[in-house]
């Protein structure tokens, strides 16, 4: 399977190479390429994605323990909502190009399953977990502070970007509207783009796998040009 499925691209990408490649590859393996290839003996991430996420946690929570001596409790635990939620670990993943390595089945793969962002969150999960498994917590540590906890600003900025964007326009007394653009490709992979209004003028528009990704990606863009 290694030869079939070479991992030294994704190593390279992350900066940390596997002493057991196998651990790699399971965090890669989708359930649905486990169940077409029964022969095979593969696993899939699901128990790599439990662990990971437990690491994940931990070390974003000491982050923002160290980071914030004077935040309050409610407030660190949304701020790690935010750091470790879907979307964000979706984003993490798209920056190291992790969905062209995840291991699928033909037939979850031909529906557009590689760009899900629950499915490339639940691998980044993973990911961590194979570190962790393979060299410890100081390994897994600098992976979640390189590409999780590195510009936390921007990315906890991004997942509350329509919150933020609502209440920056409710302040200056405006109209804040979002507008479905177009809709395009098969059922099973459409791409939406969806615009911001305000004041029935257009600031942003952005593409998305969702209608809401749209609207989060365009609502981002509005606050960047709007501040």
């Amino acid at each position: 399977m290694n030869n079939v499925y070479p991992i030294e691209k994704l190593e390279e990408k992350i900066g940390y190479v596997f002493k057991d490649k196998q651990l790699l590859l399971t965090a890669l393996t989708h359930s649905s390429f486990k169940n077409e290839m029964t022969e095979d003996g593969s696993e899939d991430y699901e128990r790599l994605e439990f662990l990971g996420d437990a690491v994940l946690e931990l070390v974003s929570s000491d982050f923002i323990y160290r980071n914030n001596p004077g935040m309050r409790e409610g407030e660190m635990t949304s701020l790690r909502a935010s750091l470790v939620c879907e979307p964000t670990l979706a984003g993490c993943a798209g920056e190291i190009g992790l969905s062209d390595h995840i291991i699928l089945g033909h037939g979850e793969d031909m529906h557009g399953s590689r760009n899900r962002a629950s499915i490339v969150s639940d691998v980044f999960e993973a990911v961590i977990g194979a570190i962790y498994l393979d060299s410890g917590m100081s390994e897994a540590r600098s992976f979640i502070e390189r590409f999780v906890l590195t510009d936390a600003e921007r990315r906890v900025m991004f997942h509350d970007s329509k919150t933020k964007l609502q209440n920056l326009i409710q302040s200056r007394t405006g109209k804040l509207e979002y507008r479905l653009i177009d809709e395009r490709g098969p059922e099973h992979a459409k791409v939406f783009t969806c615009a911001v209004y305000i004041d029935g003028s257009e600031v942003s528009r952005a593409d998305g796998s969702s209608k809401k990704a749209a609207e989060q990606k365009a609502a981002y863009d509005a606050l960047g040009r709007l501040k």
